[in-house]
């Protein structure tokens, strides 16, 4: 069955939440600035990152489940924003602990939730181009970091660490509920025009 959908733009949109949710992997940018400000161990900052790479997972299946549902859009813009506001209530810390609940669980759970329904709704509408889809969202997933880490540096030597949380925060938001306008949840059995499945296609010469 085909269905008239720009396939293209929901894999840039997804991409573009990615690259926002995937700026945890820079976090190393801002522990030693957050160590100097706040007098901090780095043991006790660097736990912050420990716990959000523990409780993503926990988003990724009830992500998952929930773009199994149809609920793509709103699985990526609530996780998209979660993680925002974690990121900017992270320039607000004043203990260990408020680290710990901001980017540990909040930033966590919505980088879960945002890259279990991106992978899983985008990889959907490329039956013919999985490999691409996939690598591409992971790619957005995992190269955020080389954006995020010289704008962060930027920030920390101009303002200082607890503001660049607040302003990438705020940036992240912004941008993930733009890109959330452009989703679109996967049509079921989604076909591109002119694709069928290889063993369809092995049964249609078969009959011939």
């Amino acid at each position: 069955m085909e269905t008239k959908i720009n396939r293209w733009l929901i894999l840039i949109a997804s991409t573009a939440v990615l690259l926002c949710t995937g700026a945890v992997y820079a976090f190393s940018v801002f522990a030693g600035p957050l160590s100097q400000l706040k007098g901090w161990s780095m043991e006790e900052i660097m736990l912050a990152f420990t716990i959000n790479a523990a409780v993503g997972p926990i988003t990724m299946i009830l992500g998952g489940l929930l773009t199994d549902r149809g609920a793509a859009r709103w699985v990526i813009a609530g996780g998209g924003v979660l993680f925002g506001a974690g990121f900017f209530l992270t320039g607000l810390v004043n203990s260990p602990a408020m680290l710990y609940l901001t980017y540990g669980v909040f930033a966590g759970l919505g980088q879960g939730f945002a890259y279990s329904a991106c992978l899983s709704n985008t990889i959907r509408l490329f039956p013919d181009k999985r490999g691409l889809a996939s690598g591409l969202i992971t790619a957005g997933m995992g190269g955020a970091a080389i954006i995020a880490a010289p704008i962060a540096n930027r920030l920390i030597e101009s303002q200082d660490v607890l503001a660049a949380f607040r302003i990438l925060g705020i940036a992240y938001i912004v941008i993930v509920l733009v890109a959330s306008l452009f989703i679109r949840k996967a049509p079921e059995n989604y076909r591109p025009a002119g694709w069928q499945p290889a063993d369809q296609g092995k049964m249609v010469l078969k009959s011939i």
